[in-house]
């Protein structure tokens, strides 16, 4: 049996299979299957309100999981499927609400990865199977981007992990809502609004409204590392590094340039200056730095252009997160 059936027969007898996807490693279960979907939420400790996203192999899947689907969404899936895009669409009534959060709504994607492909055309067929698959960690804290930090999370507490290498993209799919009239990020990602405005004649707004759905990632606290994670401008970046040196504490410092002093308390790790590489780095530097035993990690603040949003919106998360 190869590796992608041995995935496919777990998934079907209803276990959890890690898999890769272009965003970052993804913890996979059949979607139609309320004893497997605990399970994610087992694993993961994850909040039972918080919903999932359901991964499908191709746009033709759409009408298995959602309703009243608007020729926005058919737009954006041609543009952008496979790809690191997710819809909120109002869902299909076949739908669990441990998939939904209880919500009237449901987040739908097709991952840009040829091994995850595989695997869910494999797992759907013709039938419109899907996966649901929240990141590969624990609750809160930092993504993998590889197979190595899936076992680091989990051990043996996966059935399996498919290893398709690092992922390309580095940081979580944009969350678009497509539910009501307003259109609207609900979570930034590298997908920006320029993207969709240029495919759909208008760019969405940023955030949520208090009638938006609640969608993956968008609580304050997120992606943190353990180690206490403090933004900094990049201006005040030696000085904050020199105060906490003077208490004693040990220092990691993330930022595109060194310091201009050195320390045998100090770790200095580069930092892209591209905001799609710094992504692509992020979660992997994050895990190496919480992994050297410092009291403090300090992270040089990105810039507040549009490009940086994601990147941004990730790391204020991971500090709150942090704390």
């Amino acid at each position: 049996m190869t590796e992608l059936a041995r995935a496919v027969a777990l998934l079907r007898a209803g276990e959890l299979v890690a898999f890769p996807t272009e965003t970052v490693y993804g913890l996979g279960a059949d979607a139609s299957n309320p004893q497997a979907i605990a399970k994610i939420f087992a694993a993961k400790g994850r909040p039972a309100d918080h919903p999932l996203i359901v991964h499908l192999p191709d746009a033709s899947h759409l009408e298995r999981w959602a309703v009243d689907i608007p020729d926005t969404a058919r737009k954006l899936a041609a543009a952008f499927w496979p790809g690191p895009l997710t819809l909120i669409l109002k869902r299909h009534p076949s739908v669990s609400d441990a998939i939904t959060g209880g919500q009237d709504t449901v987040g739908l994607r097709v991952p840009n990865h040829p091994l995850a492909l595989q695997l869910l055309c494999e797992f759907g067929g013709a039938n419109g199977g899907g996966l649901a698959a929240p990141s590969a960690n624990r609750f809160g804290h930092v993504s993998p981007t590889t197979a190595a930090h899936v076992r680091e999370e989990f051990g043996d507490a996966v059935a399996m992990i498919l290893d398709g290498g690092p992922c390309d993209v580095g940081i979580e799919s944009t969350i678009l809502d497509l539910s009501g009239s307003e259109l609207r990020i609900l979570r930034p990602g590298m997908i920006d609004a320029a993207d969709i405005g240029a495919v759909l004649g208008r760019a969405p707004e940023f955030g949520g409204t208090q009638n938006a759905p609640r969608v993956s990632g968008s609580l304050e606290a997120h992606y943190a590392p353990r180690t206490p994670l403090q933004l900094v401008a990049a201006e005040a970046l030696a000085e904050t590094a020199r105060q906490a040196l003077d208490t004693g504490r040990r220092v990691a410092v993330l930022a595109n340039q060194p310091l201009a002093f050195s320390h045998d308390k100090l770790v200095w790790r580069s930092a892209s200056a591209d905001p799609a590489q710094f992504a692509h780095d992020l979660y992997a530097r994050l895990r190496e730095l919480d992994g050297i035993g410092c009291d403090l990690l300090l992270v040089a603040a990105p810039s507040a252009e549009e490009a940086w949003r994601a990147v941004a919106d990730r790391l204020r998360r991971a500090a709150a997160g942090s704390k």
